[in-house]
């Protein structure tokens, strides 16, 4: 059986703050467009995209756990 991670609860409850999610839907809304991003808005993108899908698997990860429980 692998081995259980313990994640401290604070974290598994933070979520991306409304102003930089409203940021990142800008971004990919204005690339959707057909608008061609600055390398440093594209990298901002990506670092946001990132963060999200880790926070997303992180709340995963604490609920499969706590059923486990």
């Amino acid at each position: 059986m692998p081995e259980v991670i313990k994640i401290p609860i604070e974290l598994t409850r933070f979520q991306l703050p409304v102003a930089v999610q409203d940021r990142l839907h800008c971004l990919l809304n204005q690339q959707d467009q057909g608008n061609i991003l600055s390398r440093s808005e594209q990298q901002e993108a990506e670092g946001l995209v990132e963060l999200a899908e880790f926070l997303s698997l992180l709340h995963l990860h604490s609920q499969r756990v706590m059923k486990q429980e």
